[in-house]
């Protein structure tokens, strides 16, 4: 599972029902939007993570990454907590669906 986490991930809403969030990689062909939020999964564990900010720029927050238990746990900086837990659904190279 871990060789398919580890790419960039883009938030593709249009195939999110009312339980699961949908990801696709970067290099799907997304509708256009007003921007998507992103991560990206390294190997060794880097998480890089992408949003909008207030004037529709990119932002980028670095940390760290885990698979724990079935769920994929995005840790900020030297952060021992959590900040953002996903139950994974399921996993390809093509697609990810997160319990929201």
């Amino acid at each position: 599972m871990r060789n398919d986490l580890e790419r960039d991930w883009v938030h593709s809403r249009e195939e999110d029902t009312e339980t699961e969030m949908v990801f696709r990689p970067s290099s799907y062909g997304f509708p256009p939007a007003r921007g998507r939020k992103s991560f990206s999964l390294k190997p060794g564990g880097t998480l890089i993570e992408g949003g909008i900010a207030p004037n529709d720029a990119q932002i980028e927050t670095e940390g760290t990454w885990r698979l724990e238990d079935g769920c994929l746990s995005f840790y900020a900086k030297s952060a021992p907590k959590a900040s953002r837990v996903m139950k994974i659904i399921s996993v390809a190279k093509d697609r990810l669906v997160v319990k929201k």
